[in-house]
């Protein structure tokens, strides 16, 4: 079964059975993101996050030209021009940053053509990214004097490391999907023409997996991330999987050969 939601016409929601799609569609701007787009995508976030049934999320953008180019420069004068202003547009920016990041479900970004600062940052924040060879993609922000803030900065450097996230940043280079992946930017290049049957490949299978199993190892590999020892209780959290009604199903469906059937409970 699937059903699309609006919101603002800016972003769009598809769910397709447990595979949900987050569009950014502004296809006339390339989806560059406005205040609407950073307000709007959050709203869609929180309420898939909700949704127990579901599987797996895929961000993309409107069409094949790009993915985003990232914030809509023409907007700043209203929205960015002094700290007061951009410090407003922070607290939704970064609310919908973590959005992404803290979903319950595993999220794939999928790159077409361009994905360059705001966009970029929007994929890093999901689990997987797989982009087409032709993708470029960069974080050129110093070219008009804004930053990346802590919350996206962080991100950044976790998932290439400092010195690489200060060549992105100070470089400002908009580089290919090949140099993205061996700087760990991006998971996976393929064809372009493959871009869309392979993102949805791999959520299919992840959505096949046990959403018990996919969001704790979520949830824990972000926990990884604070210095605080892993205490007693978290570590024990884990194992009560193994007093669900999907560990049940797994074990018993691979004994008898056939595929399992999860509930997620």
């Amino acid at each position: 079964m699937s059903k699309t939601f609006r919101h603002d016409d800016v972003v769009r929601v598809l769910r397709q059975d447990d595979i949900a799609t987050v569009m950014l569609n502004r296809p006339e701007k390339l989806n560059a993101i406005t205040l609407a787009v950073w307000r709007q995508l959050g709203v869609a976030m929180r309420a898939l996050d909700k949704d127990k049934g579901l599987r797996c999320i895929v961000i993309r953008g409107s069409g094949t030209r790009a993915f985003s180019p990232g914030a809509d420069i023409g907007e700043f004068n209203q929205t960015r021009s002094s700290t007061r202003k951009a410090v407003a547009y922070g607290k939704v920016m970064h609310p919908t940053l973590a959005a992404i990041r803290e979903c319950r479900h595993p999220t794939i970004a999928m790159i077409h053509g361009l994905c360059v600062g705001g966009g970029l940052e929007i994929a890093t924040m999901c689990d997987l990214r797989i982009a087409g060879q032709s993708a470029r993609l960069g974080l050129p922000i110093n070219r008009i004097g804004v930053i990346a803030a802590y919350p996206e900065l962080s991100v950044l450097v976790d998932l290439v490391g400092r010195a690489t996230a200060l060549e992105i940043l100070l470089e400002a280079r908009v580089f290919d999907a090949a140099e993205a992946k061996e700087k760990g930017l991006v998971t996976r290049v393929v064809p372009d023409e493959q871009v869309e049957s392979e993102t949805y490949a791999a959520a299919r299978r992840i959505a096949d997996g046990a959403p018990l199993s996919n969001r704790w190892h979520k949830k824990a590999a972000l926990r990884l991330l604070s210095p605080k020892p892993i205490t007693r209780a978290e570590y024990l959290a884990g194992f009560a999987t193994c007093d669900s009604d999907d560990y049940k199903e797994g074990y018993r469906a691979f004994l008898e050969k056939r595929p399992p059937k999860f509930k997620g409970r």
